[in-house]
């Protein structure tokens, strides 16, 4: 396969099409170094065409919570009391700027994850 950048769908899927089939290919080889160079432009054209935006916090917090096997009680051990975790669960208290540092330093959560607009 030629490479060049992908500009359509239709170059879109025959560039995946060409990556699913040698996707086992040995690194260091013809077939292994274009692998390595459409995954780079499928991922470029992905990028433009389908973007991913960042979930809002409070699905960013409960994303971590599953991810650390945490439950509420161990939330509530980070921002404060458990019914400020309610509230905010319910979208019915914002997020302050205390409780989004001990979010980030203590669950990892990047800081603009949390400072996103909800």
């Amino acid at each position: 396969m030629k490479i060049k950048v992908i500009k359509t769908e239709e170059e879109y899927n025959k560039a995946l099409k060409r990556l699913e089939a040698i996707f086992d290919a040995l690194p260091d080889t013809p077939e292994g170094d274009e692998a390595e160079l459409l995954g780079i432009l499928i991922d470029k054209y992905e990028d433009e065409h389908y973007p991913i935006d960042s979930p809002d916090p409070i699905e960013a917090i409960k994303f971590r919570m599953e991810q650390m096997n945490m439950d509420n009680k161990d939330l509530a051990e980070i921002i404060g009391y458990k019914s400020r975790v309610s509230e905010i669960f319910s979208r019915k208290r914002k997020l302050n700027l205390e409780m989004i540092r001990r979010l980030h330093e203590r669950m990892k959560i990047p800081y603009e994850s949390l400072l996103k607009e909800y």
